[in-house]
């Protein structure tokens, strides 16, 4: 039996996995350097940073999710 390939669904999946490698990165290991280096209040306002430039990514990837799950519905 042949397994059937959906490479528009495996490419999707890709991308998400790496979205979420990145920011895991980010966060990781870019926060920890940023306490060795610099200190402990330059990595918590590193956090705060990153929080805050995820926010408005978060805010555009819901309301494309909702408009999808809109059009899909009818």
């Amino acid at each position: 039996m042949r397994k059937s390939r959906d490479l528009r669904k495996y490419a999707s999946r890709t991308n998400m996995w790496l979205l979420i490698g990145g920011f895991g990165a980010l966060f990781i290991i870019g926060l920890p350097l940023i306490d060795w280096i610099y200190g402990r209040y330059a990595a918590i306002l590193g956090f705060a940073c990153l929080i805050a430039g995820l926010l408005p990514i978060l805010l555009v990837m819901t309301v494309l999710w909702m408009l999808d799950r809109i059009a899909k519905n009818g």
